[in-house]
């Protein structure tokens, strides 16, 4: 193998025309790197590299003390104790929170990332407009989603319920288990789960907020003293005694009469959704003192004589 093979030297016997093509390689070596020396010794060039790294660590600064002055307000906006302006509960102050500090840092971070690119003197408008088209697609095709999430974002904020409320919505009823920004999860009291999303959600029924009334309807044969009945029903609500009463029930008179019957209506308020274990103590302690009384509707003879008998 020849010389000029292995050296890749054009193919000349002239030892003047070699030299001449070893001596411009040399210099074409020495300008690379006497360019990449002026480079890095190149004030001007460092000067700039210097300026954009202050700015992008004055970005990162700058936004760092604006995510926590804006935490501060949130927390401050989402203490009771300091501020009524948000009227929400305790349980759900905590998530609130949570989601409008998620939205701030979201925000700044995309703001920081766009001054950034700017300092490296790329262009923002393709990327906006691209960033744009994306969103507008994504939004199309999500629009079930986007609705569920910004319907969850409104319950959550404008506190509808709460976890362990009891409410109704649709044809579902049950006690709140979980609340997130896209589907929330009840539970009947027969044990159904019930999972709804939040876009469906287009009227709520709240059990839980406020106090309950129960209602109790009495009936007594309208043969019997209508003063002597009223009286046994008084007598128990004076005495009643129940966890969940708010105050003392309350004999509002004859609700209905026919040739038969004769119905006493009674309103109790007790606390919020415990109208039912209410109304069902009433009408417990009712049917014993009409026995007491030995009404002929809620006392027989033969059945105490059995009884006595046994």
């Amino acid at each position: 193998m020849s010389l000029a093979g292995v050296t890749g030297l054009p193919m000349t016997d002239e030892p003047n025309t070699i030299n001449e093509v070893i001596e411009e390689k040399m210099n074409l070596w020495e300008q690379f790197l006497d360019d990449i020396w002026n480079s890095v010794s190149d004030t001007d060039l460092w000067m700039t590299v210097l300026k954009v790294v202050l700015r992008i660590l004055m970005f990162l600064i700058i936004s760092s003390i604006a995510k926590r002055i804006l935490y501060r307000v949130i927390e401050h906006l989402m203490d009771p104790r300091s501020s009524k302006r948000l009227k929400l509960r305790a349980r759900r102050v905590q998530t609130v929170g949570k989601l409008l500090k998620n939205t701030v840092s979201y925000i700044v971070n995309f703001i920081v990332i766009l001054l950034i690119l700017g300092e490296f003197n790329i262009n923002l408008a393709p990327l906006l407009a691209g960033a744009g088209v994306i969103g507008l697609a994504i939004g199309f095709g999500a629009q079930s989603l986007v609705k569920d999430v910004i319907t969850g974002f409104f319950i959550i904020l404008e506190d509808h319920f709460s976890v362990g409320d009891v409410i109704e919505t649709g044809k579902f009823k049950g006690t709140v288990e979980m609340i997130g920004l896209r589907a929330t999860r009840l539970r009947s009291w027969t044990g159904e789960i019930y999972v709804i999303p939040n876009g469906s959600i287009t009227d709520v029924t709240n059990y839980s907020v406020n106090n309950s009334l129960a209602v109790v309807d009495i009936s007594v044969a309208a043969s019997e003293q209508l003063d002597q009945a009223m009286d046994v029903v008084r007598g128990v609500l004076s005495r009643i005694e129940d966890v969940n009463l708010v105050g003392t029930p309350e004999l509002l008179g004859v609700q209905a009469i026919t040739a038969s019957d004769v119905t006493l209506r009674i309103t109790a308020v007790c606390r919020p959704n415990t109208q039912a274990v209410v109304s069902r103590h009433l009408y417990a302690e009712i049917k014993k003192a009409f026995e007491s009384a030995r009404n002929p509707r809620y006392y027989s003879m033969e059945s105490a004589e059995r009884i006595g008998g046994a």
